[in-house]
């Protein structure tokens, strides 16, 4: 059985365009960002574009690269399906679930 590729475009250019924002507010351009970072200049080139799945190691990297918290990446809107929003559990008596 073949593994499904799960990729969420729409999340990663959002992401990405975090990204972009910040090094632009901090006038950070993609050889400087690579440097800061140490991925090569086509890796950097790829993130930005949105091209490739980054890990969440190179989320932490760029993080520190551009000299702002992870939690600033993802700082953009973002909504959760109600079909993936799981019943919330009544407890009994004893407080068991």
């Amino acid at each position: 059985m073949k593994k499904k590729n799960y990729k969420d475009q729409e999340f990663i250019d959002k992401v990405r365009k975090r990204i972009l924002e910040i090094c632009e507010e901090k006038n950070i351009g993609q050889e400087v960002l690579s440097e800061r970072t140490g991925f090569d200049l086509r890796q950097v080139g790829r993130i930005l574009r949105g091209e490739t799945n980054t890990s969440i190691s190179n989320i932490a990297q760029i993080s520190r690269a551009i000299g702002v918290h992870p939690k600033e990446l993802f700082n953009f809107e973002f909504s959760i399906p109600k079909e993936f929003i799981p019943p919330i559990e009544k407890e009994n008596k004893q407080g068991r679930k």
